[in-house]
């Protein structure tokens, strides 16, 4: 039984930081790319950000491109995303989703992740 769960959400002033953390288990976690989604009220859910299974590689949404780093801890089977220079836009539920074995991290559709968290809410306000 896969399971993945965020943590690190919460409520930050405009400009500000957080970091959600998503521990994993019930696979070989190393070996499967890993991403970060969100959705907004009324919206479809979206693309942050992903890292392919070794780490070395790392894409994302241009919306966040140069404020969003994501990152993963192998050892401890986690998977981040650091958030700087938050903006009122940036407010939605985030997921943490398991993506493809040995995937390079470029899949940006939800449909290519088959495994998903339960989402953790940031609220960015102005």
């Amino acid at each position: 039984q896969v399971q993945l769960v965020e943590s690190g959400g919460g409520l930050v002033q405009a400009g500000g930081s957080l970091r959600l953390s998503c521990a994993a288990s019930g696979r070989s976690f190393s070996r499967y790319a890993m991403a970060w989604f969100r959705q907004a009220p009324g919206k479809e859910r979206e693309f942050v950000a992903a890292i392919s299974w070794t780490g070395g590689g790392t894409y994302y949404a241009d919306s966040v491109k140069g404020r969003f780093t994501i990152s993963r801890d192998n050892a401890k089977n986690t998977v981040y995303l650091q958030m700087n220079s938050l903006k009122p836009e940036d407010t939605a539920v985030y997921y943490c989703a398991s993506g493809s074995r040995y995937g390079s991290g470029r899949s940006r559709e939800p449909h290519e992740y088959d495994y998903w968290g339960q989402g953790t809410q940031v609220t960015v306000s102005s």
